[in-house]
Protein backbone atom coordinates (compact mmCIF):
# COMPACT_ATOMS: atom_id res chain seq x y z
CA UNK A 1 0.00 0.00 0.00
CA UNK A 2 2.73 2.43 1.01
CA UNK A 3 4.56 1.78 -2.20
CA UNK A 4 1.65 2.15 -4.17
CA UNK A 5 0.89 5.83 -2.49
CA UNK A 6 4.15 7.15 -2.98
CA UNK A 7 4.56 5.47 -6.76
CA UNK A 8 1.32 8.15 -6.72
CA UNK A 9 3.45 11.10 -5.50
CA UNK A 10 6.45 10.42 -7.97
CA UNK A 11 3.74 10.37 -10.93
CA UNK A 12 1.92 13.67 -9.60
CA UNK A 13 5.68 15.34 -10.26
CA UNK A 14 5.94 14.39 -13.31
CA UNK A 15 2.09 15.20 -14.47
CA UNK A 16 2.27 18.79 -12.66
CA UNK A 17 6.17 19.68 -12.99
CA UNK A 18 6.78 20.40 -16.61
CA UNK A 19 10.51 21.24 -15.40
CA UNK A 20 10.69 17.43 -14.32
CA UNK A 21 13.22 15.32 -15.54
CA UNK A 22 15.18 12.07 -14.67
CA UNK A 23 15.29 11.24 -11.26
CA UNK A 24 15.35 14.98 -10.32
CA UNK A 25 12.21 14.09 -8.09
CA UNK A 26 15.21 12.66 -5.84
CA UNK A 27 16.03 16.42 -5.31
CA UNK A 28 12.98 18.03 -4.42
CA UNK A 29 11.95 19.02 -0.72
CA UNK A 30 8.42 18.79 -1.18
CA UNK A 31 8.94 14.89 -2.23
CA UNK A 32 11.37 14.36 0.92
CA UNK A 33 8.28 15.62 3.29
CA UNK A 34 5.76 13.83 1.99
CA UNK A 35 8.34 10.91 1.69
CA UNK A 36 8.71 11.02 5.39
CA UNK A 37 5.17 11.71 6.44
CA UNK A 38 4.52 8.67 4.43
CA UNK A 39 6.91 6.64 6.78
CA UNK A 40 6.24 8.06 10.04
CA UNK A 41 1.89 8.17 9.83
CA UNK A 42 1.44 4.70 11.02
CA UNK A 43 3.62 5.10 13.79
CA UNK A 44 1.61 8.25 14.72
CA UNK A 45 -1.73 6.33 14.26
CA UNK A 46 -0.27 3.49 16.60
CA UNK A 47 0.02 5.58 19.45
CA UNK A 48 3.75 6.85 19.23
CA UNK A 49 3.32 10.30 18.93
CA UNK A 50 7.04 11.17 20.24
CA UNK A 51 8.95 9.95 17.84
CA UNK A 52 6.73 11.06 14.52
CA UNK A 53 7.05 14.31 16.12
CA UNK A 54 10.86 14.30 16.93
CA UNK A 55 11.15 12.87 12.62
CA UNK A 56 8.77 15.54 11.68
CA UNK A 57 10.94 18.53 13.05
CA UNK A 58 14.09 17.31 11.89
CA UNK A 59 11.92 16.98 8.44
CA UNK A 60 10.52 20.52 8.47
CA UNK A 61 14.08 22.11 9.39
CA UNK A 62 15.96 20.07 6.32
CA UNK A 63 12.81 20.53 4.09
CA UNK A 64 10.79 23.79 5.54
CA UNK A 65 7.48 21.90 5.03
CA UNK A 66 5.64 21.08 8.36
CA UNK A 67 3.55 18.01 8.14
CA UNK A 68 2.01 17.10 11.58
CA UNK A 69 2.61 13.37 11.69
CA UNK A 70 -0.95 13.26 11.94
CA UNK A 71 -2.51 14.82 9.30
CA UNK A 72 -4.10 12.14 6.36
CA UNK A 73 -2.96 12.91 2.64
CA UNK A 74 -4.61 10.96 -0.14
CA UNK A 75 -1.88 9.82 -2.95
CA UNK A 76 -0.87 11.71 -5.61
CA UNK A 77 0.05 15.17 -3.46
CA UNK A 78 2.74 17.35 -5.29
CA UNK A 79 4.26 20.14 -3.50
CA UNK A 80 5.86 22.61 -5.42
CA UNK A 81 8.89 24.58 -4.05
CA UNK A 82 7.86 23.34 -0.68
CA UNK A 83 9.10 26.61 1.18
CA UNK A 84 6.81 27.48 4.48
CA UNK A 85 3.96 25.32 4.34
CA UNK A 86 2.56 24.02 7.53
CA UNK A 87 -0.14 21.21 7.28
CA UNK A 88 -1.83 20.84 10.89
CA UNK A 89 -2.59 17.53 12.77
CA UNK A 90 -6.04 17.19 11.91
CA UNK A 91 -5.86 17.88 8.24
CA UNK A 92 -7.18 15.61 5.86
CA UNK A 93 -5.80 16.28 2.11
CA UNK A 94 -7.77 14.13 -0.60
CA UNK A 95 -5.88 12.39 -3.97
CA UNK A 96 -4.40 14.25 -6.36
CA UNK A 97 -3.59 17.59 -4.67
CA UNK A 98 -1.38 20.41 -5.50
CA UNK A 99 0.06 22.50 -2.96
CA UNK A 100 2.54 25.44 -3.71
CA UNK A 101 4.84 27.16 -1.61
CA UNK A 102 3.58 29.23 2.14
CA UNK A 103 0.50 27.70 2.21
CA UNK A 104 -1.20 27.01 5.52
CA UNK A 105 -3.62 24.77 6.52
CA UNK A 106 -3.91 25.95 9.82
CA UNK A 107 -6.20 26.13 13.13
CA UNK A 108 -7.97 28.85 14.88
CA UNK A 109 -7.07 27.93 18.49
CA UNK A 110 -10.97 27.78 18.98
CA UNK A 111 -11.76 24.60 18.40
CA UNK A 112 -11.16 20.86 20.13
CA UNK A 113 -11.52 17.99 18.53
CA UNK A 114 -11.27 18.75 14.37
CA UNK A 115 -9.61 22.17 13.64
CA UNK A 116 -7.69 21.86 10.54
CA UNK A 117 -9.15 21.95 6.45
CA UNK A 118 -10.39 19.06 5.17
CA UNK A 119 -9.30 19.16 1.35
CA UNK A 120 -10.97 17.06 -1.65
CA UNK A 121 -10.05 15.96 -4.32
CA UNK A 122 -8.02 17.43 -7.30
CA UNK A 123 -7.38 20.70 -5.13
CA UNK A 124 -4.90 23.04 -6.24
CA UNK A 125 -3.67 25.83 -3.33
CA UNK A 126 -1.76 28.89 -4.64
CA UNK A 127 1.50 30.24 -3.69
CA UNK A 128 0.51 31.76 0.12
CA UNK A 129 -2.62 30.49 0.31
CA UNK A 130 -4.63 30.75 4.17
CA UNK A 131 -7.14 28.03 5.29
CA UNK A 132 -7.97 28.40 8.71
CA UNK A 133 -10.18 26.35 10.79
CA UNK A 134 -12.34 23.11 10.54
CA UNK A 135 -13.64 24.10 6.77
CA UNK A 136 -14.34 21.82 3.95
CA UNK A 137 -13.23 22.23 0.59
CA UNK A 138 -15.17 20.38 -2.35
CA UNK A 139 -13.65 18.32 -4.83
CA UNK A 140 -11.74 19.81 -8.11
CA UNK A 141 -11.57 23.06 -6.45
CA UNK A 142 -9.30 26.00 -7.54
CA UNK A 143 -7.94 28.20 -4.53
CA UNK A 144 -5.78 31.47 -5.85
CA UNK A 145 -2.34 32.71 -4.52
CA UNK A 146 -2.66 34.65 -1.26
CA UNK A 147 -6.65 33.57 -1.04
CA UNK A 148 -7.43 33.43 2.80
CA UNK A 149 -10.63 31.59 3.83
CA UNK A 150 -11.87 31.33 7.50
CA UNK A 151 -14.34 28.80 9.01
CA UNK A 152 -15.88 29.27 5.07
CA UNK A 153 -16.58 25.66 2.99
CA UNK A 154 -16.05 25.79 -0.35
CA UNK A 155 -18.26 23.50 -2.76
CA UNK A 156 -16.94 21.18 -5.36
CA UNK A 157 -15.98 22.55 -9.12
CA UNK A 158 -15.15 26.30 -7.78
CA UNK A 159 -11.97 28.26 -8.50
CA UNK A 160 -12.05 31.08 -5.08
CA UNK A 161 -9.99 33.93 -4.78
CA UNK A 162 -9.40 36.74 -2.91
CA UNK A 163 -9.05 38.01 0.96
CA UNK A 164 -11.18 36.96 2.53
CA UNK A 165 -11.91 34.37 -0.35
CA UNK A 166 -14.87 34.47 -2.59
CA UNK A 167 -15.87 32.19 -5.63
CA UNK A 168 -15.60 33.19 -9.05
CA UNK A 169 -16.21 30.37 -11.11
CA UNK A 170 -18.50 27.48 -10.05
CA UNK A 171 -19.20 24.41 -12.48
CA UNK A 172 -17.51 26.20 -15.50
CA UNK A 173 -19.55 29.47 -15.14
CA UNK A 174 -18.48 33.17 -13.99
CA UNK A 175 -20.03 33.62 -10.63
CA UNK A 176 -19.54 36.10 -7.54
CA UNK A 177 -20.32 34.56 -4.33
CA UNK A 178 -18.92 35.51 -1.12
CA UNK A 179 -18.83 32.43 0.99
CA UNK A 180 -20.64 32.52 4.81
CA UNK A 181 -18.47 30.96 7.50
CA UNK A 182 -19.17 27.56 8.65
CA UNK A 183 -21.28 27.49 12.25
CA UNK A 184 -19.55 25.71 14.64
CA UNK A 185 -21.45 23.82 17.32
CA UNK A 186 -20.74 25.21 21.09
CA UNK A 187 -19.73 22.36 22.24
CA UNK A 188 -16.68 22.08 19.54
CA UNK A 189 -15.37 25.71 20.95
CA UNK A 190 -12.56 25.50 23.68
Amino acid sequence: MITKTITEDIRAIYRNDPAARNMEFLLYPGFHAILVHRLIHPLYKLGLPFIPRLISQVSRILTGVEIHPGAQIGQGFFIDHGAGIVIGETSEIGDNCVMFHNVTLGGTGKHAGKRHPTIGDNVLMGTGAILLGPLRIGDNVKIGANTFLYMVDIPDNCTVVGTPGHITRMNGQSVSIKPKPTRIPVEEMI
